[in-house]
Order: structure tokens, then sequence, then C-alpha cells
């Protein structure tokens, strides 16, 4: 709420600065933002007195707008792909299925690795499990289990997430080594 939205009869008020200048009726609030060329804006309506802070509303909206926007630029969705396997397959298949799956793992991206029973392969769904640990052991450097291999009607599912990128102490030391040399190298050029 901002300006004539605002309906109480006194408010606690803020000012651009953040000092206080206390409890004041609403009306005689809205003169002293007038008269600064400011808004007043609702902060705290749940209160009594209700907060009122002294701002510039389209500046502050702006601001806010381009907060957001930057949040959204910094953030990573997170896509979860497939891999779809079957119980008979073959030491080649699982092989080029597992190298698609590290590949997706590598991007950051989590697994879903499926496996679908058809006709009478349900009644055999160790058989499944076991191909779903070997998927598993093959793609162990790039991933952990995040959910084990669990029936869903016909299908046994396994969700595979990347491994957080750990960096050693000494990788660690290397990066600050490095980091120090180039500011250094830096400071004589800019005096």
């Amino acid at each position: 709420m901002i300006n004539d939205e605002i309906r109480e009869r006194e408010v606690r008020v803020i000012d651009e600065n953040g000092n206080q200048l206390g409890v004041m009726p609403t009306r005689q609030a809205l003169e002293l933002a007038e008269s600064r060329g400011l808004d007043l804006a609702a902060i705290q309506p749940t209160v009594r007195p209700m907060v009122c802070k002294l701002l510039d509303y389209d500046k502050y909206r702006y601001e806010q707008s381009r907060r957001e926007r930057e949040n959204r630029k910094n953030q990573r969705v997170v896509e979860i792909k497939e891999v779809q396997l079957s119980a008979t397959i073959e030491e080649n298949d699982v092989t080029t299925k597992a190298k698609a799956a590290i590949k997706f793992l590598q991007n950051g991206d989590k697994v879903r690795v499926s496996i679908r029973f058809r006709g009478r392969q349900i009644t055999h769904s160790e058989i499944g499990l076991k191909v779903m640990q070997d998927f598993a052991e093959r793609c162990k450097e790039y991933s952990q289990v995040e959910r084990r291999p669990m029936m869903d009607g016909r299908h046994m599912i396994m969700i595979l997430s990347p491994k957080a990128a750990k960096a050693s102490f000494a990788e660690k030391k290397a990066a600050r080594e490095k980091a120090a040399a180039e500011t250094k190298q830096d400071a004589p050029a800019q005096e």
C-alpha cells in the first residue's frame, strides 16, 4: 500500500535514511512525504500502528525488479534426464547408456534410470535390480545414488545425482597462490 491507499488513522514513520520520525497522523505523514517529493509506503502493514517509510516508490520497484532479474540469471535449473534400460540389455548397450548418463551428470543434471518389465519379466525383478546396481557402479565416479532402485508398477526406477565437486586441499592452495601471484603482477602496473 502506498500514499492514499493507507487507511489507518496513525502510522509510525521512518524517513528515507532509516531514522524513526515517530507516530503521527496519516494525513501529516502524507504531507511530509509530498513535501520531500517521496511516497509513503507501508512496510509493516500488520502491526499497530502500521509502519510506513518515506521512499521513491518507482525507484524501489525498479531496483527490486533488477535484483529479481539478477537472481534468475544466476540460478541453475537442474533438469532430470532419463535413461531407459531393460532387464535383458546387452553389455555394449549398458556401456553406451552409461556414457550418456555420465555426460548428463557432468552437465549438472540428475539422471532417472528406469527399467520397464515386459510380460513375465516382472516375476524376475532381481535381474533388473542387478542391471541397476551395475549401472550405478559404472557411474559412481560421477554420481551418487539419490534414490535407490524401487518398483513402481511395472517399472523399476533409480535416481542418480551429480557428485558435488570437492576441490582437494592442494587444489585450493594452488588456486589461492595463483590468485595472489596475479594480484602482485597487476599491482606494479597500476602504480
